[in-house]
């Protein structure tokens, strides 16, 4: 074993208990040692030449593999090695899935989990590339993805305690409306309906009622549309939706208009908000991409990162450059809008209290009038401290 290492080079994430290798052959387990891959498990299935990275429900199902070996009784005093092959893509892959148990399971930073990957004789790993025809434009890398879990994490979007994973499983898939929560409870990405539900060229369409019994389920308010009309949005509204189109061409980047205007939309929705262009993919995942860098900070890479993980094949060609593009804007953007939302809630707060001391000097007044004889009140008492406490009550207002 040590000499496979040293010829490979090892990463160690757990002292003498959990390490990652890349090795050229299958090796055997010993006493001390079992050996696991997953690169025949967890495959990434390409829309082109993409290949990475994996799926959140594969993210899943390693955890869960890794933790059940790590609690087993039988592997208790043994070392686990997750070994990878020399393929490039396989290796970047598995890279991600240790990596990601490390930040989430382990609680190390991602710059400190991606220092462990490339640690000893380790080179670095081959970057994700979208599913674009052609030349890739944007480099994807492993620590993108590992940085996008941690912010994922940081926001509550991820959370594996409570992942129903056969449900992200269910309806990813197309005939069950190829649909996937970017931020749960909030932003949801799907492909586009049809004017009706039928099998095209083996390919399962949806027309619009498809969608309302899981869209009522899940509290989702509005269908922002990017496509052109493939159906009458109206069937949206008459069910009580909302419905906006915000048209921009297949495979471009959208106007700063059209940003803004889907921002606003998902800013002023009370419930979540249904984004589609026609796969569901490119348009789709950079409007998403933006909202993502202006609410929570996601720097573009970890946008597209989170995005890809949660529908893979999202963000194409362009609009990679796009949003990196936009991002220090919408940065700065984001952080005038919170100021704002702080300024209203500070004014809010600052009213009820106000209210509140107002209601506290009635009650007071009302408590004295009460309390007062016939006597007092017949000779002026009363109204000499009535009219105090009033003068004391306006001095509080104004000076507050």
């Amino acid at each position: 074993m040590a000499e496979e290492y040293e010829q490979s080079g090892v990463s160690e994430f757990i002292k003498d208990r959990l390490y990652f290798a890349t090795l050229r052959v299958k090796p055997k387990n010993t006493a001390n040692t079992h050996y696991f891959s997953t690169d025949e498990e967890f495959v990434y299935e390409s829309f082109y030449a993409d290949f990475g990275p994996l799926n959140l429900a594969m993210l899943y199902r390693y955890c869960c593999k890794l933790n059940k070996k790590l609690k087993s009784f039988t592997m208790s005093r043994k070392k686990l090695v997750h070994y990878t092959s020399y393929d490039q893509k396989k290796r970047a892959n598995a890279a991600v899935l240790i990596g990601v148990y490390a930040v989430i399971y382990l609680k190390r930073s991602p710059e400190e989990v991606y220092r462990t990957l490339i640690s000893g004789n380790n080179t670095g790993y081959l970057p994700f590339r979208d599913a674009a025809v052609g030349e890739c434009s944007f480099s994807l890398t492993v620590l993108d993805c590992l940085q996008a879990i941690r912010k994922a994490l940081q926001h509550g979007f991820l959370d594996f305690e409570n992942f129903d994973v056969e449900e992200y499983e269910h309806y990813e898939r197309v005939e069950n409306g190829d649909m996937n929560w970017i931020i749960p409870a909030k932003v949801l990405a799907f492909s586009s309906p049809h004017s009706r539900s039928k099998i095209e060229n083996g390919y399962p369409l949806h027309a619009p009622e498809a969608y309302f019994a899981y869209f009522r389920q899940n509290d989702i308010t509005a269908v922002v549309r990017l496509n052109r009309k493939l159906y009458d949005g109206r069937r949206f509204e008459n069910a009580g939706f909302e419905h906006h189109d915000l048209f921009f061409l297949d495979g471009t980047t959208p106007s700063d208009l059209i940003v803004r205007r889907f921002v606003h939309v998902c800013e002023s929705t009370e419930g979540a908000v249904a984004v589609h262009c026609k796969a569901g993919l490119g348009r789709t995942g950079t409007l998403i991409g933006c909202y993502l860098m202006k609410h929570f900070r996601f720097t573009a890479a970890e946008a597209i990162a989170w995005i890809r993980i949660c529908r893979p094949g999202s963000i194409i060609g362009p609009q990679q450059n796009f949003l990196e593009e936009k991002q220090y804007s919408l940065w700065v953007q984001g952080d005038v809008y919170r100021s704002k939302q702080k300024l209203v809630q500070q004014r809010l707060s600052r009213r009820q209290q106000l209210q509140q001391c107002h209601m506290d000097d009635l009650s007071i007044n009302t408590t004295l009038y009460k309390s007062y004889s016939l006597d007092e009140v017949r000779g002026g008492t009363f109204w000499y401290r009535y009219y105090r406490s009033l003068l004391n009550l306006i001095y509080h207002l104004i000076t507050n």
